[in-house]
């Protein structure tokens, strides 16, 4: 089980099979992935997505991971975060939570850490995507410290979306 990083409540590691449960329920959750880049996930994709996601681990030149974010205390699945390269191979951050997670402090807290992370690893620069609608997640952006780049309308969505950047050097 590799670890990633830790947070006061949390930590982030590698997604293993026996998170398959979880994941597939906030996967298939239509409130979840809402604001994310694909419509709700049936049972078999999820399936074939989380063997996938694991696999990828072994592949050191794979740019697309996606982690699994555990509480400390009782080792339950909570949600993901990724941090990918997208189309001008720039470092992007994402992150889903379980709804039952949400309002609780767990974004704003896995995002510190994800930032702290980031740096430890020399990555020079992050972006984040996120829909206007989901005011959560702007929120959470901006206190962070990220600045506003761009608005567009997602090709995969169809949702008004705005580009933030944040400065790590």
């Amino acid at each position: 089980m590799e670890i990633l990083f830790t947070t006061e409540r949390v930590f982030v590691r590698w997604l293993k099979f026996d998170d398959f449960e979880a994941f597939n329920k906030m996967q298939s959750s239509a409130i979840v992935m809402k604001y994310v880049s694909q419509k709700p996930m049936t049972y078999q994709q999820n399936k074939e997505d989380l063997q996938n996601l694991i696999l990828s681990y072994q592949d050191l030149n794979n740019d697309f991971l996606i982690y699994a974010v555990v509480k400390k205390d009782n080792s339950e699945f909570i949600g993901t975060v990724a941090l990918v390269k997208d189309e001008n191979n720039n470092d992007e951050i994402g992150y889903r939570f379980l709804e039952e997670f949400w309002g609780k402090g767990y974004g704003s807290e896995v995002l510190k850490g994800l930032i702290y992370y980031c740096k430890s690893i020399q990555i020079k620069r992050i972006v984040a995507n996120v829909a206007v609608e989901n005011m959560a997640s702007v929120k959470m952006i901006q206190n962070a410290g990220f600045q506003f780049v761009k608005s567009f309308i997602s090709e995969d969505l169809k949702l008004p979306e705005r580009k933030y950047i944040l400065e790590l050097c």
